[in-house]
């Protein structure tokens, strides 16, 4: 496994892994409109380059030449000495293998190599990855829910590891 730094011209890839996976890690949480709305919202294309051109790092995750995740993060968010975790998602048929540690430890180094203190994200209250958060060591240290427009919000836990 590797875990690449994606170009600007990548995003496409991110786009396309999105699509595969958001509607399995979701389908349960958000209504279908709801789901289609985010994807559109957060994955379209001139989304992706705006995020990248904000400072959002993306990572690609990349097994026997074949792109089975990706991440992203920002370093120094809002200028607050910590790294927000902004994305980590992995193809469902993957999960469970240690991938989205190995992206975190990744992810980990770089925060640590900036001087951030932390490291922390956002996680739907029902997703079943803050459990993942959790037993990785990342802690609730509040709640948010966040109105994103079209008369829908993410109800969110902000979680947080130390670094």
């Amino acid at each position: 496994m590797n875990i690449v730094v994606a170009t600007k011209e990548q995003l496409a890839i991110v786009k396309s892994l999105a699509y595969k996976i958001w509607p399995n890690a979701y389908e349960t949480i958000l209504s279908k409109a709801q789901l289609e709305y985010m994807l559109e919202m957060i994955y379209s294309i001139d989304s992706l380059k705006k995020q990248f051109d904000n400072g959002h790092i993306f990572l690609l995750i990349e097994d026997n030449q074949n792109f089975i995740g990706f991440a992203s993060y920002e370093l120094n968010c809002n200028n607050s000495n910590k790294t927000k975790l902004q994305k980590l998602y992995v193809l469902p048929e993957i999960q469970g293998k240690g991938i989205g540690k190995q992206v975190i430890d990744y992810i980990k180094e770089k925060v640590v190599l900036s001087n951030n203190l932390a490291l922390f994200l956002n996680v739907n209250k029902f997703n079943k990855a803050k459990d993942f958060y959790q037993k990785y060591g990342f802690q609730i240290i509040k709640e948010e829910v966040i109105d994103i427009g079209n008369n829908y919000i993410m109800d969110d836990y902000v979680m947080e590891i130390k670094c």
